[in-house]
């Protein structure tokens, strides 16, 4: 696949936002390639929030990926999953969502990487790059470990981890096709002016 934009927005409640009118915002803003993410939320409401972002999503022409839930994204006919390391194994996923839907597989290390280029993975995650963000990370890969990534496989490759609009040149440069960056997208005062930033970043 080709990644439709260098950015990869993420529905993640850390805003306090809720998850559809967030949906709306970063298509509206010009986001092509959104994943939906709620670790918290049971399987009913997951279910009815991808159902109802699904619309936008293909009335836009964006991608649509669903965190974790191969159920919930084929009964919400998204284009397909992003899976970690401990979800739904990707040969398994693969059966289940047949050749023409995405699957995304989250990365940590070059061995991660190969494992999910040549078991059929559409693109990977990696990460994460920078200390902070979301998750807190302690200490980042940074840009070469990203770049040595870049070297070990073809597929498209999106980053995360404490990546801000500051820091996406030198992400980008360093060989990600795209980057998920939601600290500073969800807790911007005014998100559609923040992704419109982002979608002109070019690399360093």
């Amino acid at each position: 696949m080709r990644m439709p934009s260098h950015f990869y927005g993420m529905i993640d409640p850390a805003g306090g936002h809720d998850p559809v009118a967030l949906a709306q915002l970063l298509l509206e803003a010009g986001a092509r390639i959104l994943q939906l993410r709620l670790k918290d939320a049971s399987s009913r409401d997951l279910l009815a929030v991808a159902r109802a972002i699904a619309p936008g999503c293909r009335a836009r022409n964006a991608i649509f990926l669903v965190n974790d839930r191969v159920d919930v994204a084929m009964l919400a006919d998204a284009d397909g999953v992003h899976l970690g390391q401990e979800d739904l194994p990707l040969e398994a996923a693969r059966q289940l969502l047949g050749p023409s839907r995405i699957i995304g597989i989250s990365t940590h290390k070059v061995e991660q990487a190969r494992a999910a280029e040549a078991g059929g993975a559409d693109y990977i995650g990696f990460g994460g790059i920078y200390s902070g963000g979301l998750k807190n990370i302690r200490h980042g890969q940074g840009p070469e470990r990203l770049r040595t990534i870049r070297e070990t496989v073809r597929i498209p490759i999106v980053a995360i981890g404490g990546i801000t609009e500051a820091t996406l040149p030198e992400v980008l440069a360093a060989g990600a096709d795209a980057a998920a960056i939601i600290t500073e997208v969800v807790r911007a005062p005014d998100i559609g002016a923040k992704v419109r930033n982002l979608l002109s970043v070019r690399p360093v």
